[in-house]
Parts: C-alpha cells; sequence; structure tokens
C-alpha cells in the first residue's frame, strides 16, 4: 500500500465516511459528490461534449474510430454524473486510445426504478443507431452504474447482441443484500456506511423485487458472455457480493479478470491523481478494452 492511499483511506474514514453516514436527503448527496468532483485531477487535452442523442463523449488524445466504451456513473442511484466522472474517463480514454460515451440516467430523485436500466438501453440503442456495432463497444461503470453495466451486458446477451467486453469497478449488484461482507467489512470499509444500504435500496427499488436482474445482475442470465473485468477491495462492504458476480459470469462462459486490492477504497480509481493504485487499475483496464475490442474485430 503506497502512503498515498494509507493517507487517503484515514482521510475518508474520518471525514467523509462520517458525513455521507449523515447525509438525509438525496439531494444532499448529490450536491456533496458535484463538490467533491472539483478536487478531481483533470488531464490535458481533456475533451468534453454533449452531442445530440443524450450521449457526454469523454476524450483525451488520439482516439481510434469507431470505438467507444459506453460507461455508467456510480453515486448509489442518487448522485454522480458525467461531469463528476470526467476527470478519470479522459484518463481511461487516453490510456485506451478510444472515446468513452457517458449518458446521463434518472436519479432516484428523477424517476423510480427501473429508470437507470431502460436509460442504459436506450444509450446502447443510441450507439447502434449512430453506426457502431456490438464488437466495437465495450461496457463500463462503478459502483451503482457498475451493477447497470453488468445488467445491460446480461439483457444484450439474452438478445445475442453482446459488446466486446465489460468493465467495471467496485459494482453493485445486489440489492437483495445477501453478502456477508456487509456486515464482517462495516468497521472496515474506509468509505461506505453499511448501515445505509437499507434505506438506500429500498428508496431505490420503491417496493419492487430486490433480486430483479435489472437491478442486481447478480441473479441476472449471462449466455454467450464476452470478457469481464471486475474489481474490488477485500475491505469494501460490496467484496462478497462482488465475488458473487464474477462466479455468476463464469457460469455463463465469461473470461472473467477479476483484480482483488487488499485495502484501496470502494471505486478507488475514481481517486485517480492521488493515488498510484488508481493508475494502475486505470491501465489494467485499458489494456483490456484495447484487447477487447481487437478481439471483436476478428
Amino acid at each position: 500500500m503506497s502512503w498515498q492511499l494509507r493517507l487517503l483511506n484515514a482521510q475518508l474514514r474520518l471525514l467523509v465516511k462520517p458525513r455521507i453516514g449523515r447525509t438525509r436527503a438525496p439531494e444532499d448527496a448529490a450536491r456533496s459528490v458535484d463538490r467533491g468532483a472539483r478536487l478531481a485531477v483533470h488531464p490535458p487535452f481533456l475533451r468534453f461534449q454533449e452531442r445530440p442523442g443524450g450521449l457526454f463523449w469523454i476524450s483525451c488524445g488520439k482516439c481510434a474510430p469507431r470505438r467507444v466504451v459506453l460507461y455508467f456513473h456510480g453515486g448509489g442511484y442518487v448522485s454522480g454524473s458525467p461531469h463528476t466522472h470526467r476527470a478519470m474517463l479522459g484518463v481511461l480514454s487516453g490510456m485506451a486510445g478510444v472515446e468513452v460515451a457517458a449518458p446521463r440516467y434518472p436519479l432516484l430523485q428523477e424517476a423510480p426504478f427501473p429508470a437507470p436500466f431502460d436509460a442504459a438501453l436506450a444509450a446502447w440503442d443510441r450507439l447502434m443507431a449512430l453506426g457502431y456495432r456490438p464488437r466495437d463497444v465495450v461496457l463500463g461503470g462503478d459502483s451503482a452504474g457498475g451493477g447497470i453495466a453488468l445488467a445491460l451486458l446480461s439483457a444484450l446477451c439474452l438478445r445475442r447482441e453482446a459488446p466486446a467486453g465489460a468493465v467495471v469497478f467496485s459494482p453493485w449488484v445486489d440489492l437483495a443484500m445477501t453478502g456477508a461482507s456487509l456486515r464482517s467489512n462495516a468497521a472496515r470499509d474506509p468509505l461506505l456506511p453499511a448501515d445505509r444500504v437499507a434505506e438506500l435500496t429500498g428508496m431505490f427499488l420503491a417496493g419492487a423485487d430486490p433480486r430483479d436482474p435489472r437491478a442486481s445482475p447478480l441473479y441476472a442470465e449471462f449466455p454467450g458472455c464476452p470478457p469481464v473485468m471486475l474489481t474490488s477491495s477485500r475491505t469494501e462492504i460490496l467484496f462478497s457480493e462482488i465475488g458473487g458476480m464474477a462466479k455468476r459470469l463464469e457460469e455463463g462462459g465469461a473470461d472473467v479478470s477479476h483484480e482483488i486490492h487488499p485495502t484501496a477504497p470502494h471505486a478507488w480509481p475514481l481517486f485517480q491523481g492521488w493515488i498510484p493504485e488508481a493508475r494502475d487499475t486505470l491501465a489494467h483496464a485499458a489494456r483490456f478494452v484495447q484487447a477487447s475490442l481487437d478481439d471483436g474485430i476478428r
């Protein structure tokens, strides 16, 4: 563990985790994440623009034509946007040499479940309408956005329209909350307060089945699944369910790469520019994206 990561974990545990635990309303969480995103380290030559169709396009440096990462931001379904994630996605774009398309999907204070999944499917259909082929696209996401990406992956596999691959950082995949690490890592997780998960899940689902595969891809089917890269930390409260997700994907025939870090915080690539571990994982993800898209061409 780098000294930067050790310092970051201490700051998160002392300052950020208690603040998340005290947050009262989804709107407050959204404002807090927007403020925190101002601390992100932006790469040089970052380009960020909204084009017709509701997608935000992010790129950095020279990008290969007609190849893209379709990325869904995290934020517990109450916060985050393409804006808050653009710095990290710019770094990923520069490393992988492809553009990133990031949709703005409805947060729970704007529309109930399954609105995020519906928006994800609409974003995919928009890329297809623009002339992209499934093998030109890698899905991506972090936290709740990672769950959206995997739910979309299942839907696409079922309709035999699978993308080239998927890369997800600390995905939230089990809203039924069956993972043992929700309890065993409650004190160890430096960022996420475990005692707020049931409340957040209840608000998001609004009475829907927590095992609905559009909300919890841990219970989804993945026939003919392409390669998937997952990341998780042994100290995060989602660790158990992410491990279960890796096994579920392997059952669907996927070639799964599961990067496990011993102490990093939830969705640590977001801290690129602050900890070397974030850049290392983004470099791994970029190589995965390149390899997946290259295999799709053959």
